[in-house]
């Protein structure tokens, strides 16, 4: 049997059950790619699909399987490409996308603090996992870690803009969050708040505005596979400092997780008036805060209940992970 190259892809022997699994994997990243501060690379990384999915994306930038495209050699193509494994999985966050925005955007709303405390949990929980990947801890481990940490740390407070709606601006947008989506620690939705585009990309989600979602998708695709061949090379070449790196941007998530804020700062327009969306204002800036225990008690154990069940949860998935492989 030809073994992997760099030029070659080999798609593992799966059965319909196993790639049912995948898709419902695909399914979490793409909620989790929902909510403003959560990456859907946490998920992949968590479930332990990310050097897959990183690997599999890399073959569409290979020149064979770009020669193989524009010569129309379908056959070839599919023998280049992971594609019931990427089917499975953006098949799963498509999905997700299109069956969960709604009840994720009410949460947002009406509930935050419970659902910023279940994913505090899973990216608490992720941040150990993940760091538990690196065999060998140097110094330059420690350092890359570090840095990542405080870059994510960073980026998450930073204020969002005002940006214009064209069409070269939403393919901009999605090339960006999309990087930022297959980064364990940064969440593609949240860059589309950075760049003003959060609210316009979720309400064309929630009306169908396939103009919008193709500029977006453009974009995503062409960031997708230009990103892919960066991490995937660093995977094979760095293992330690990229995993080290990916376990630092998490850490550094956290702040941006935090399930109780304070809103400091909204959105307005060029004559200084509110901007709205389903007749909220728009936050821009948050300062978090401790839990008010005595004023909310309920609300508190809640929140402490769905942390526990997020840690929980990324405990039992890597349980689950590892007596499967073995």
């Amino acid at each position: 049997m030809q073994e992997p190259t760099e030029e070659t892809a080999v798609s593992p022997r799966r059965t319909l059950r196993d790639y049912a699994g995948i898709a419902l994997r695909g399914m979490a990243m793409g909620a989790s790619d929902i909510v403003p501060g959560v990456s859907g690379g946490t998920m992949a990384f968590i479930l332990g699909i990310y050097e897959e999915l990183i690997d599999s994306l890399r073959m569409i930038g290979e020149p064979a399987f770009l020669r193989a495209l524009f010569r129309f050699q379908i056959k070839e193509v599919f023998r280049l490409l992971n594609w019931p494994f990427l089917l499975a999985v953006f098949g799963g966050i498509l999905a997700a996308i299109f069956t969960l925005s709604h009840g994720l955007e009410w949460l947002l709303v009406h509930q935050p603090v419970l659902l910023w405390s279940f994913f505090f949990g899973l990216v608490l929980a992720s941040v150990f996992a993940v760091g538990r990947r690196i065999q060998n801890w140097r110094t330059a481990v420690h350092l890359t870690m570090a840095a990542a940490a405080v870059v994510a740390y960073l980026l998450v407070g930073a204020a969002p803009t005002h940006t214009p709606n064209t069409w070269w601006f939403l393919m901009l947008s999605g090339a960006v969050a999309i990087c930022a989506m297959i980064l364990p620690g940064i969440s593609g939705a949240f860059i589309l708040v950075l760049l003003g585009k959060y609210q316009f990309v979720l309400s064309a989600v929630n009306n169908r505005d396939f103009l919008t979602i193709g500029f977006i998708g453009i974009g995503a695709v062409m960031g997708l596979v230009t990103f892919a061949q960066i991490l995937s090379r660093l995977f094979k070449r760095h293992h330690d400092l990229t995993v080290a790196g990916l376990t630092g941007l998490m850490l550094g998530s956290l702040r941006k997780v935090w399930p109780w804020k304070e809103d400091v700062a909204w959105l307005v327009d060029d004559s200084g008036q509110y901007m709205l969306s389903h007749g909220e204002r728009i936050v821009t800036e948050q300062l978090n805060i401790l839990p008010d225990a005595a004023g909310e008690p309920l609300q508190v154990i809640f929140a402490i209940l769905l942390t526990l069940t997020g840690l929980g949860a990324v405990l039992l998935i890597e349980r689950l992970a590892h007596q499967a492989s073995n």
